[in-house]
């Protein structure tokens, strides 16, 4: 097929014209023939099976019977007047009626005409009657390109209203694949649709559209997303590929002293199966000579930390320095202290670079990272100043990345000729199939196991009506000698309110807890940074027993003795947020607790994710269920939804094909990574053309 006669401008194809198409242009961007065929049914009617009257039973089905039409009467009723029709077939007697649109209807029926009539069935009087029924002659009904099931295109009200309706989009799409004579290029290789059983372009196109039954529809459907989420994957993996050959990286060849004596002698504890898997994975990375870009996912506490050790220790063996980058004081003290603790036999010299560092201090730590005395650098968005200059940066480690910007990743690699190896950590869970797509174009590694003698957070939901229970759980505790959050929620537009309920809460919370058997700590977005770390300083140190906060303590803060994660309406949140909320707790040895409170007015959205938080402690089915509710465009911001513009597939639906995708694409890659193979012409053409479209590409992270 002449691929150009996709690119025709709709207003070309019979029955459209210049009205029209402005509307479908407007309305759901149809600009092309191309478009128009990517246009998809959203549901379909099975007309599979044809009715008599006797077989009719008393349910809302949708039936389609063929009869005639013997006799038509007008019936009065409280309010106008209604059209009523006898129908009959071999079998039996029901009544057709119309409530509107009589004058057209009289001058167009037909008696004792065979007709092919579609609708619901009411039982009425002893009778089954059928409102506005869908009528086609049978001598018309066998003439019309037509399947058994009916495709019911998406529509929005000013298409109906402009008289585009389904039967329009039926007749225009019957013209296109006649214009077309349903012949399409084929974008996939022959041995792939042989191994897959996938049906042919043309025909998939046609039974999306006009499928003959139930099989052939779900063939086409499979076919189609298939191909669209295999083009996908493809184009990200080979700009991973591409990247990997045109960004060369430091090769580290060694796996040295230092990181052999703390991996025998100083570990403090035995990693975890997963651990071991992601430090191969890296380490596989650091050596190939390309650059590294991993984005290594863990949930809370899972211990992502002592793999971003050991990766940087791996960088010091091979005669590099390494820094790690914090999105906030808070997380970049606490990197600082932690790890001071894991280096002192290691004779390793770490700083923390943070906007609180003094003057004096800084211009040692230049100095000493100019002349490589500093073998690692621990900081905030800090480490990203002009003056801060590496003798030789080899490994840049960044924390929570979705708080940092790609220009001010870029910076950091502006300190060396050659760019750092990167390594991206989040405890945010992004659903598998989400960073299939939108960070397909990273490696990536996740840590799926929490260390053992972790104890599962114990979640309950309560309602405000059990508050009095609830405070008598946290003076038990803290007699116990553990802490307390207590959080509020946050929500930008309505600050003011947010800031009430803060203070409401905080001066009850004051009453029920006072003075001098109780301290007390608050924190939110409106104080100044230093009384935010003064007052989270005290909460760390144990001078405080109860943080009452907004969600500023959402990331990163480690206080391992605090127990209890209190969370106020809690139906406010989103998933993700309740279960990082979550994870600031059970950092200790001891059996913890998280409290989701709400009122009993709760949308079912709400309830399923509270059931969901009692219910399970994993990030990554979490995810799943976030993603679920929320839809992919959302859960990543609207910056990123333009990936998720799928003509056919569904990114949570459709995960298991998305995963066979991205499989036959890797393996594809891997025998012809050019796409230089006769065999592969067909995707190198598809491939070329894609890339050269505004599609969704350019919204891909």
């Amino acid at each position: 097929m002449n691929p150009n006669l996709l690119q025709t401008p709709i207003d070309y194809l019979k029955g459209i014209g210049p009205n029209r198409a402005d509307i479908l242009r407007k309305e759901i961007g149809i600009h092309t023939y191309g478009d128009l065929l990517n246009f998809f049914p959203n549901r379909y009617l099975d007309k599979t099976r044809f009715y008599k009257i006797s077989q009719l039973e008393r349910n809302s089905s949708e039936v389609q019977i063929v009869g005639k039409i013997v006799h038509l009467k007008t019936v009065d009723q409280k309010k106008g007047k209604r059209l009523v029709a006898d129908f009959i077939d071999e079998t039996g007697k029901m009544e057709l009626v119309w409530f509107r649109g009589h004058k057209w209807i009289r001058e167009n029926l037909k008696l004792n005409t065979p007709y092919v009539i579609f609708g619901k069935t009411s039982w009425f009087n002893g009778l089954f009657s059928m409102p506005h029924p869908e009528m086609e002659l049978v001598e018309e009904y066998k003439k019309n390109l037509r399947t058994a099931m009916q495709p019911i295109y998406p529509s929005t009200e000013k298409l109906a209203k402009s008289g585009i309706t389904n039967r329009v989009f039926s007749k225009c799409m019957q013209q296109l694949l006649q214009e077309s004579n349903n012949n399409f290029f084929e974008p996939l290789p022959e041995d792939l649709r042989e191994e897959l059983h996938l049906l042919p372009k043309a025909e998939a196109i046609f039974n999306a559209h006009f499928p003959k039954n139930q099989e052939l529809l779900a063939k086409a459907q499979f076919r189609l997303k298939f191909e669209e989420l295999f083009y996908i994957q493809l184009q990200l993996l080979m700009k991973n590929l591409l990247r990997k050959k045109k960004i060369k990286g430091f090769p580290f060849e060694e796996v040295g002293d230092l990181f052999s004596d703390f991996y025998k002698n100083h570990l403090p504890f035995d990693l975890t199966e997963a651990q071991k898997r992601v430090i191969r994975e890296i380490r596989q990375d650091l050596g190939s000579g390309a650059q590294m870009n991993r984005l290594l996912q863990g949930d809370v506490g899972s211990g992502k930390t002592i793999v971003a050790f050991m990766s940087i220790l791996l960088a010091l063996d091979n005669g590099f320095q390494a820094c790690l980058m914090a999105p906030t004081e808070i997380l970049a003290n606490q990197h600082f202290s932690g790890i001071s603790e894991l280096v002192e036999n290691l004779g390793i010299n770490v700083k923390l670079l943070t906007g609180s560092t003094k003057t004096s201090e800084r211009k040692k730590i230049h100095e000493a990272l100019e002349n490589g005395e500093l073998h690692l650098l621990i900081g905030t968005h800090a480490l990203l100043e002009e003056k801060v200059q590496f003798k030789n940066l080899g490994l840049a480690i960044i924390d929570e990345q979705h708080r940092f910007g790609v220009a001010q990743r870029a910076r950091l690699w502006k300190k060396n000729n050659l760019p750092p190896h990167v390594l991206v950590m989040t405890a945010t869970p992004i659903p598998r199939t989400l960073a299939m797509s939108l960070y397909g174009d990273l490696d990536i590694s996740v840590i799926d196991e929490l260390p053992p003698g972790r104890k599962d957070i114990k979640t309950v939901h309560r309602f405000d009506s059990n508050r009095l229970k609830v405070f008598a759980f946290i003076r038990e505790e803290i007699k116990k000698g553990r802490q307390v959050y207590i959080v509020y929620p946050l929500i930008q537009e309505s600050e003011k309110m947010d800031y009430k309920d803060l203070m409401d809460g905080y001066e009850s919370i004051v009453r029920e807890f006072p003075m001098p058997d109780f301290q007390i700590s608050i924190l939110h977005g409106q104080m100044k940074t230093a009384d935010k770390d003064y007052e989270m300083d005290r909460f760390v140190r144990g001078e405080t027993q109860i943080m009452v906060a907004t969600t500023v303590i959402e990331v990163g803060v480690n206080v391992p003795n605090a127990s209890v994660m209190i969370i106020e309406s809690a139906e406010r949140f989103g998933l993700s947020q309740l279960h990082q909320l979550r994870g600031r707790v059970g950092r200790g040895a001891e059996q913890s607790y998280c409290i989701l409170m709400t009122s009993h007015k709760l949308s079912s959205d709400s309830k399923t994710r509270l059931e969901t938080m009692v219910s399970t402690g994993d990030g990554f089915e979490i995810a799943e269920v976030d993603l679920k509710l929320r839809g992919p465009g959302d859960l990543m911001g609207t910056q990123q939804s333009g990936v998720l513009n799928l003509k056919i597939a569904d990114i949570v639906k459709d995960k298991d094909i998305l995963k066979l995708a991205r499989h036959h694409a890797q393996r594809l890659l891997k025998e012809d990574p050019n796409l230089e193979m006769e065999k592969h012409k067909v995707v190198k053409f598809a491939y070329s053309q894609l890339v050269k479209e505004k599609s969704i590409w350019n919204y891909i992270s």
